[in-house]
């Protein structure tokens, strides 16, 4: 009973020490935003070991696109002050070089230990950055009143039923009416905005999307998934680098965005 309540103990400690506080989240995303749109890295909190990735391979910080000065035109952040995590929606249309850039940022007290960049321009699956600025603008992301938040768990199940759905069409995703859906530069929504049209249909084979990573906002009532997104990319047909974001509404699934990263123009196909 002892070493019970020992192992109770430890496990309510542990999570504690990986919460954090949204304001910690927000400055630093913040910081993330100017950071980008000047190319200094050094307003950025980061840990002198941080590990940073671009579309899943690893990367010297002062390489990657965060070392270049982008025009933000764009953006929306969740915070995750359960596992201490980040996500930013980026969206440069009027850059020089448009992009796009899903980032997934990590905490180790209140210092940056993770980035995560998922970056689609030009090739990448339907990409169009003009087309994602004024459908991502015209959406209604507000804070979701204190009584009608969902939990934590009601979000993640939802998204991933998403992805599920994909592999075994018998799982039930929980679209609502509307559910609008951008991808790439595509969106689902312009077509009927009084119905769902986020459904995927059915893919040639059952896939199974792997490495899901994880950040979710109740107040928002939002979640991104981190993934590979096996089948897609002619050239790897295991995984490729994609992103999923939601936003769920009393338990329902109102807007998804999806980035995903070619090998070759729109993933050879």
């Amino acid at each position: 009973m002892v070493w019970f309540v020992f192992l109770v103990s430890v496990g309510f400690a542990l999570r504690a020490s990986a919460a954090c506080s949204r304001g910690l989240l927000q400055n630093a995303t913040a910081a993330l935003l100017k950071a980008q749109a000047s190319g200094d890295l050094q307003v950025l909190p980061i840990a002198p070991s941080v590990s940073y990735t671009e579309n899943d391979a690893s990367l010297n910080i002062t390489k990657g696109v965060l070392s270049q000065a982008v025009v933000v035109d764009f953006s929306r952040s969740i915070y995750d002050t359960t596992e201490c995590a980040t996500f930013t929606e980026l969206i440069a249309a009027t850059n020089s070089h448009p992009y796009v850039i899903m980032t997934r940022m990590l905490f180790s007290g209140d210092e940056i230990s993770n980035i995560q960049n998922v970056v689609s321009d030009a090739g990448d699956w339907l990409f169009n950055a003009t087309a994602s600025l004024s459908w991502s603008k015209s959406e209604k992301w507000d804070t979701i009143p204190e009584g009608e938040r969902v939990s934590r768990e009601v979000i993640k199940a939802a998204g991933d039923a998403y992805l599920d759905n994909w592999g075994n069409y018998s799982v039930k995703v929980p679209y609502g009416t509307p559910c609008a859906r951008l991808e790439g530069g595509l969106y689902t929504g312009s077509k009927s905005p009084t119905t769902n049209t986020c459904t995927m249909g059915q893919f040639p084979e059952p896939l199974k999307v792997g490495n899901r990573r994880y950040v979710i906002d109740e107040e928002v009532g939002a979640m991104n998934i981190f993934n590979d997104f096996p089948f897609i990319d002619t050239a790897k047909p295991n995984g490729t680098a994609s992103t999923n974001l939601f936003r769920v509404e009393a338990g329902l699934i109102r807007y998804i965005h999806e980035v995903t990263i070619c090998t070759n123009t729109n993933c050879g196909r």
